[in-house]
């Protein structure tokens, strides 16, 4: 039987080690594990599909085709690792169970709990609403980013108002990155200028590091983007084209747009408080730094499901399942874990359609440069780490857990 194969339904399935989350955390924490030695390791994952979700900016933008951010889900399992394809609705760590939207449950020895964030679309009235108008699309999901590519082209004057969400949010910066590119395309086609670009963003400054603040600062009065810093989205009515902005418990403006590209607030999946595991916000109680369980020890949490202390990110993801695998391993031998995840945190802005600018940092907003000291500098290299090799790095050698 393939590794890849369901097991039959004729007893209860047991692994030594137990993923939850077929995403960048799951699968490569299972490659470093299976490449450590571990035999026995089984991911739990209900789609069929794997998005590399960093695309997704380039695809609303249209740097990028769709299916370059598409794989099926069973191509990029790690070679040897069992896929369960199925979601989990609880786990019961006191008899160290998970159990399935099937029905089924899966016993472990270790499990981790990589099951990242949720996009909560409700928690802004008629933001969903707005998301399935011909208005409205995002490039945090897959059919919406593909939605934004054929907007953000059409536009040729009017109103365009990208929002930013307040965090907790995976690479919430993200949300900047079509906007830039988008600009770009407007000036080159001659039309930024009838084009009022609105940026809301929900922290004092555009990021929050004084260098990475100034090198985006350049591009927003290059492109004359209109930024509202310290600004929540509160409501939208999509039949008008409105939405409702303004600081926390502050005055709140209405403004028209013609053409709404939002970021969704977002937040744990909800079974994992449920099943006693959770922090204040939801998420996994875990040691930052070991990223074992503050309640359970056989227990893990990974990536943005996980009560971590740095922004949450692709490349946290990197250095983070590199730290968890090496201390699995060591448990598993009788040793206690020695590893320690330093808050490492990134996310590349493309501001131009071919330069980027790369804001690497630590838990406490400050500069952590590893490609080279002025990396966070807009440059076209930026770019191509970014847009071309990122992405092969992603699916040949991070998800199998090389790199």
């Amino acid at each position: 039987m393939s590794p890849h194969d369901q097991h039959p339904d004729t007893s209860e399935r047991a692994h030594q080690v137990l993923v939850v989350g077929g995403g960048n955390g799951g699968l490569s924490v299972a490659g470093r594990l299976r490449r450590a030695g571990v035999t026995d390791i089984a991911v739990i994952e209900p789609s069929q599909t794997h998005f590399y979700k960093p695309l997704f900016s380039h695809v609303a933008a249209g740097t990028a085709r769709a299916r370059e951010a598409v794989r099926a889900q069973a191509d990029v399992i790690p070679h040897g690792v069992a896929w369960i394809p199925d979601a989990v609705t609880s786990v019961d760590p006191q008899n160290r169970r998970v159990h399935l939207a099937s029905g089924d449950t899966v016993r472990y020895e270790q499990l981790i709990l990589s099951p990242g964030i949720r996009n909560d679309w409700d928690a802004v009235p008629g933001l969903d609403q707005a998301m399935k108008s011909p208005h409205g699309a995002s490039n945090y999901e897959f059919g919406l980013a593909r939605k934004a590519s054929q907007l953000l082209r059409s536009v040729r004057s009017g109103t365009v108002v990208f929002v930013q969400a307040p965090g907790p949010a995976s690479c919430a910066g993200a949300a900047q990155k079509p906007m830039y590119q988008a600009c770009a395309y407007w000036r080159a086609m001659n039309v930024l200028h009838d084009i009022h670009v609105v940026l809301l963003v929900p922290s004092p400054t555009i990021f929050g590091i004084p260098e990475i603040d100034a090198e985006l600062q350049r591009s927003i009065d290059e492109y004359d983007i209109d930024v509202r810093t310290g600004t929540l989205l509160h409501e939208v009515d999509a039949e008008n084209r409105t939405v409702v902005f303004g600081g926390d418990g502050g005055e709140r403006k209405q403004l028209h747009y013609d053409l709404l590209l939002a970021e969704p607030p977002q937040k744990a999946p909800e079974w994992i408080r449920a099943s006693g595991l959770a922090d204040d916000d939801g998420f996994v109680a875990v040691d930052p730094h070991t990223l074992r369980s503050t309640v359970h020890p056989e227990i893990w949490g990974l990536g943005d499901a996980a009560g971590t202390t740095n922004s949450k990110s692709g490349g946290a993801l990197r250095k983070q399942t590199k730290v968890l695998a090496e201390n699995l391993s060591a448990v598993l031998d009788g040793r206690e874990p020695a590893s320690s995840y330093d808050g490492y945190g990134v996310c590349p802005f493309t501001v131009t359609r071919s330069t980027a600018v790369f804001a690497e940092f630590d838990d406490q907003r400050r500069l952590q440069p590893t490609l080279w000291r002025s990396s966070y500098r807009e440059s076209r290299m930026n770019w191509i780490i970014d847009r071309r090799i990122f992405p092969q790095v992603y699916w040949h050698l991070i998800l199998q857990g090389r790199a």
